[in-house]
């Protein structure tokens, strides 16, 4: 945070077990060493020296692929399970559609954060939380209208057929994301919103299950409320660690 609003900074490595810090910049050292002093951590510089710029711009570079990739398999299947959800009569697809699309948002504003300053890339994983966040409470409201009024018995078939492309999708997505060994707070975030989907995937298949069984409409309300309250966390959790 120290280094937040000095433009001259581009890129920050930190190596915590070794208490060792790389800043990558093309401004005054003594500048810069004069805000990390004022921590009061006992800092000395190491070493110093030129660096390739195509280093730092390597690093983006990988980080923008990752992401455009989870964009588009996000996006596309928000898309599928919104339509194929309307089709059932499913709020559980519906919700895990609506996280779709805002893992999407997610993934579109870290785009936007990768050549940012450490200060807006925390004010967008903030943005992100706040999105998730009132997702949330609209799914909720939504779930307690259907559940205190009538609704037609979900498609259990379309539940499961389209769940488990979500998830193979969605186990795509965290793989891809997992291979960034990035510690950037919106990569975290990207991470955290793809683990929530999958959980709500087998939700969502589990529910499919039951609601063959029981032909009810409770399963899919509850794995709906089960997926909101996972958004609502998943939200918690990034606006914590945006502080």
């Amino acid at each position: 945070m120290k280094l937040a609003d000095i433009a001259s900074v581009k890129q920050l490595a930190f190596d915590i077990p070794n208490r060792k810090l790389v800043v990558s910049h093309d401004g005054e050292l003594e500048f810069i060493k004069t805000a990390i002093d004022s921590l009061d951590f006992g800092a000395s510089i190491v070493e110093t020296g030129s660096q390739d710029e195509e280093i730092i711009q390597e690093s983006d570079n990988a980080d923008k692929k990752l992401l455009w990739t989870v964009l588009i398999i996000n996006f596309s299947f928000f898309v599928l399970e919104m339509l194929f959800g309307l089709m059932a009569n499913s709020m559980g697809l519906v919700a895990d559609s609506m996280d779709m699309l805002a893992d999407s948002f997610v993934y579109g504003l870290s785009l936007y954060a990768i050549a940012g300053t450490l200060l807006i890339k925390k004010r967008v994983a903030r943005v992100s939380g706040v999105f998730q966040l009132l997702l949330a409470v609209l799914g909720f409201v939504e779930i307690f209208r259907r559940f205190i009024g009538f609704a037609e018995v979900p498609n259990y078939m379309i539940m499961i057929l389209i769940s488990s492309f979500a998830l193979v999708a969605n186990t795509i997505s965290l793989t891809v994301l997992n291979r960034s060994k990035s510690k950037e707070v919106h990569i975290k975030a990207s991470q955290i919103f793809t683990s929530n989907d999958i959980i709500a995937n087998i939700g969502v298949i589990i529910a499919g299950a039951l609601t063959l069984f029981s032909n009810s409409k409770i399963p899919d309300l509850a794995v709906g409320l089960l997926v909101f309250y996972f958004v609502a966390k998943g939200a918690i959790r990034i606006l914590k660690i945006s502080k």
